[in-house]
C-alpha cells in the first residue's frame, strides 16, 4: 500500500490525511510545521497524552473542548488548577473524562513553570532535541530523540510523556519533517523548517 494518496485537489499527500475529514487541513496547515510558542507546545504535549490509547480523530474533534476546559493551556492557570477543578473536569462531557490524564495535565503545568524558570522557555527545552534531519521520513512511532526528551521529562516529573506520545508530538510540531515523499506538504514543511529560527540558540 502507497504512504501517499491523491488529494480533493489532485496532489498527492500522506495517506492518513484523508482517514476522516477533519485531518484534511490539520494535515497541510499544521502537522509538521515548526511551532516554538510555549503554550501550543504545552497544548499539543497535553493532547497527545489524552490521545494515549485512543484515536487522534476523537481528540481533534474535540480540541477546542479542551481549549475551553483548560484555559486554552495557559500552564501558569492550569498550574493552579485544583481538585475542586478536577472534578469540574470530570463532569465535562466535552473532553475525554480519565483523571489520571487531568490530572497529569495540572500536574505537568507546573512542571512547565519550573522548565521556563530553569531554561527560559519551554521551547528553548524541547528544541535541544531536535534531530539531524533524516533524507526520507520515517514509518516508526518513536526514535533515538524522543526516547531522550522523554526520559528527561519524565526524570523533571511530567507525566503521561512516554516515547510514542513525545515522537508524535515532536512530528507534529516541526522538530521533524515526517511527510511522506511525494506528499504536496512536505516541500512546504521543508521550507518552513529553513526559515524557522530555533529557540536558545
Amino acid at each position: 500500500m502507497s504512504a501517499a494518496i491523491v488529494g480533493p485537489d489532485g496532489k498527492s499527500r500522506c495517506r492518513w490525511s484523508g482517514a476522516a475529514p477533519e485531518f484534511l487541513a490539520y494535515h497541510d496547515t499544521e502537522w509538521g510545521f515548526p511551532v516554538d510558542d510555549d503554550r501550543r507546545l504545552f497544548e499539543k504535549l497535553s493532547l497527545e497524552g489524552f490521545q494515549s490509547g485512543l484515536s487522534w480523530r476523537t481528540i481533534l474533534a474535540k480540541r477546542e473542548n479542551f481549549r475551553a476546559a483548560f484555559h486554552d493551556f495557559d500552564f501558569d492557570r492550569i498550574a493552579r488548577f485544583t481538585e475542586r477543578d478536577v472534578a469540574r473536569l470530570l463532569k465535562d462531557e466535552g473532553i475525554v473524562r480519565h483523571r489520571g490524564k487531568i490530572e497529569a495535565v495540572t500536574n505537568n503545568a507546573r512542571q512547565a513553570q519550573e522548565l521556563v524558570r530553569r531554561e527560559g522557555s519551554l521551547a528553548a527545552f524541547i528544541w535541544r532535541y531536535e534531530p539531524k534531519q533524516l533524507a526520507k521520513p520515517q514509518t516508526v512511532s518513536t526514535s533515538a530523540e524522543a526516547i531522550a526528551l522523554s526520559k528527561d521529562l519524565k526524570k523533571l516529573g511530567w507525566k503521561f510523556v512516554g516515547p510514542t506520545t513525545v515522537y508524535a508530538f515532536m512530528q507534529a510540531m516541526g522538530l521533524i519533517n515526517d511527510h511522506v515523499a511525494g506528499c504536496v506538504i512536505r516541500s512546504k514543511v521543508e521550507r518552513a523548517r529553513k526559515s524557522f529560527k530555533r529557540p536558545g540558540r
